[in-house]
């Protein structure tokens, strides 16, 4: 099967894959002999097209050499589930999100990730479960071009209805939805984390 990787420029994607896109007539392609991270951010921003790609012998390998040009910046986070079968989003930046946050030294990342949850949202995690995905994007660090790689997990939570929103990390609100009613965070978040909703089930999005 042929491998593909995303990243994420705001709500723009770039894809990186082993074979042309179903729904190419949609897409931008991006040579890549000529892929320069640090030149294409900017670029891409500037155009009004949503959808790019970038055909590669082998996508792994591509996203690797892409890792080595520019900072690497580690996160972790989850995708928390309660007893109820309700699920735990955080609402910072005026979008919906998942909790998350920068892997420490000597950290794992599966410390970090129920860190960040706990810390961000003010609950206990009750039970650690596989890794869902991994998910890039790309943003403007103190004015410089760097690469966010995000490892998302499955998390469990037992009771915890009060929720405590990390507010010195600009979140606002937290809050459980059970899987029907999720349509105002799909509305209203950001493509990565609707990702990790595809990977989970949870949201149907079509395949490129």
């Amino acid at each position: 099967m042929a491998q593909k990787y995303r990243i994420y420029i705001n709500e723009k994607v770039i894809l990186l894959t082993e074979s042309q896109p179903k729904k190419s007539s949609g897409f931008r392609q991006i040579d890549a002999a000529a892929f320069d991270l640090k030149i294409l951010y900017t670029w891409i921003l500037s155009h009004p097209g949503v959808f790019y790609y970038v055909l590669c012998d082998d996508a792994k390998v591509f996203l690797k050499a892409i890792k080595k040009s520019v900072p690497l910046i580690k996160a972790a986070g989850g995708l928390v589930k309660n007893e109820d079968d309700e699920f735990l989003f955080i609402f910072r930046n005026n979008k919906w999100d998942l909790p998350k946050g920068k892997i420490e030294k000597q950290e794992g990342t599966k410390e970090a990730a129920v860190r960040e949850v706990e810390e961000e949202c003010g609950i206990k995690v009750s039970k650690l479960d596989e890794l869902v995905c991994k998910t890039y994007h790309s943003y403007l660090y103190k004015g410089e071009v760097v690469l966010k790689k995000t490892w998302w997990f499955n998390m469990r939570c037992r009771g915890q209805k009060n929720l405590v929103p990390q507010k010195e990390e600009g979140i606002t609100d937290v809050r459980w939805f059970k899987k029907e009613d999720i349509g105002p965070i799909v509305e209203n978040t950001f493509p990565s984390i609707m990702d990790v909703l595809v990977k989970e089930k949870l949201v149907v999005k079509a395949k490129n």
